[in-house]
């Protein structure tokens, strides 16, 4: 029987965001970046600003499984970090 994760529960079943399917796999930074802006400003469950609730979201995705990714996935993402910023407005 395959081990479960409690992390990959929350991904997609998080209690504040309703996430895309399989929003985390696509390779267009800009792409990512502007449904974690829609799922966190249509969430009425986020306990943070919408910003910080899809950042979040994306941080713990890397946090969680950034060991087991390759490298050009996690530059695909860490440029999604900084085009979620662009989205809200906000500098680094």
């Amino acid at each position: 029987m395959p081990k479960k994760y409690w992390s990959g529960k929350v991904t997609k079943e998080s209690n504040a965001l309703d996430l895309d399917n399989g929003v985390f796999t696509w390779k267009d930074p800009k792409r990512i970046a502007r449904s974690l802006k829609r799922s966190a400003l249509s969430s009425g469950r986020r306990k943070a600003r919408p910003l910080q609730s899809a950042m979040s979201m994306l941080n713990f995705y890397i946090n969680r499984a950034g060991k087991n990714l390759p490298q050009s996935r996690l530059n695909v993402l860490n440029k999604a970090k900084d085009e979620l910023r662009k989205a809200f407005s906000r500098k680094r």
